[in-house]
């Protein structure tokens, strides 16, 4: 049997094949425990046999869009920490010069900069040091941060960095 299900904030809904045909459930979601409604659902539709169970997620979305989510500390290579105010030309508003963008998901002072360079081919340029690593350690820890998102440049070609940090 195979089950598709999408955790929502207010319900769960699943949409499975029984008797090779599509049903559908929906059960509310318990947010504080998301699993709680996954395995609910799962229990209500009685699989016989094994299944296949393929699950997605909008609470991270949401959390996003309402603003919801743990103060973020943001942190990549040194200089570029203004890069997630800045964004991209896909505004909604790109030409308005009256418009009031949204405020940022991370405010300055939970932006943090790391001395580190990574090439787009992947070779290490410059790495940080332990005392600078602590340094920023204790920078984060002073700011109230509850989560930490790292974004380095080129990290992709090579994680050695981002994995040090």
């Amino acid at each position: 049997m195979r089950i598709a299900i999408d955790t929502g904030g207010t319900f769960t809904d699943c949409v499975y094949l029984k008797d090779g045909s599509p049903s559908v459930l929906k059960v509310f979601s318990t947010p504080e425990d998301p699993a709680r409604a996954v395995l609910e659902a799962i229990g209500k539709i009685q699989p016989e046999k094994s299944i296949e169970v393929r699950h997605g997620t909008t609470i991270g979305t949401n959390a996003l869009l309402e603003r919801k989510g743990a103060r973020v500390a943001f942190v990549t290579t040194a200089g570029f920490e203004d890069t997630i105010a800045i964004g991209r030309q896909a505004r909604q508003h790109l030409y308005d010069w009256m418009a009031t963008p949204q405020p940022c998901l991370v405010p300055p002072e939970l932006r943090f900069g790391v001395p580190e360079r990574t090439s787009a081919e992947g070779k290490i340029l410059g790495r940080p040091s332990r005392e600078e690593l602590e340094n920023l350690c204790n920078k984060i820890r002073a700011s109230g941060a509850e989560s930490i998102a790292i974004s380095l440049l080129f990290s992709f070609s090579n994680p050695e960095n981002e994995r040090l940090v």
